[in-house]
């Protein structure tokens, strides 16, 4: 299924581009899987869908975690060290603001509750990463508090769907200008 869902993503980003779109192939993929993943198993209910199962959540882990790897492996860290004070302060305001946000704004707009706890997990991953930080991050707090389903819904469709989209438009729109 993971491989239907790459193939008909590569399909439709190729019809995307050469209808002037121009996304990151992931999004497209990330588009089909879910559609796939909300349409099949209510279209085709004797269809065995693998979501929510233990082969899907280590499939899952594995890649989040070679994908984390692979990152820090690829910086070149010793070509900024001249920046290095300047990133540490940065990057310590932006924690503190980060943690600020998410106590007195985030938390108690999105309900004080268990998913709103994964949520704001979820969140300060992605203010001081990137999405696959903030899945490594609920998923730490799922694996110990339970699971909270709608979380890993609604972050990654937010977080790395949706942003990605309005950065695509965004940076062509001021590349054209």
């Amino acid at each position: 299924m993971l491989h239907v869902a790459i193939i008909l993503g590569y399909a439709l980003n190729l019809s995307l581009t050469e209808a002037g779109f121009k996304l990151p192939l992931f999004v497209s993929c990330l588009l089909v899987a879910i559609v796939l993943s909300n349409s099949i198993p209510h279209l085709m209910p004797r269809l065995r869908w693998p979501a929510r199962t233990n082969a899907l959540a280590i499939l899952s882990d594995f890649s989040l975690g070679l994908f984390i790897a692979m990152s820090l492996m690829g910086m070149q860290l010793w070509s900024i060290t001249d920046l290095a004070g300047p990133l540490f302060v940065m990057l310590g305001l932006q924690a503190v603001v980060a943690v600020l946000f998410i106590r007195f704004v985030f938390f108690p707009v999105m309900g004080r509750t268990y998913l709103a706890t994964v949520l704001s997990a979820g969140f300060a991953g992605f203010s001081l990463g990137a999405t696959p930080t903030a899945i490594a991050n609920m998923t730490a707090v799922t694996k110990t508090h339970g699971p909270a389903p709608t979380a890993f819904i609604i972050l990654p469709l937010v977080g790395a769907f949706f942003v990605d989209i309005t950065n695509a438009f965004v940076i062509q729109f001021f590349l054209g200008l």
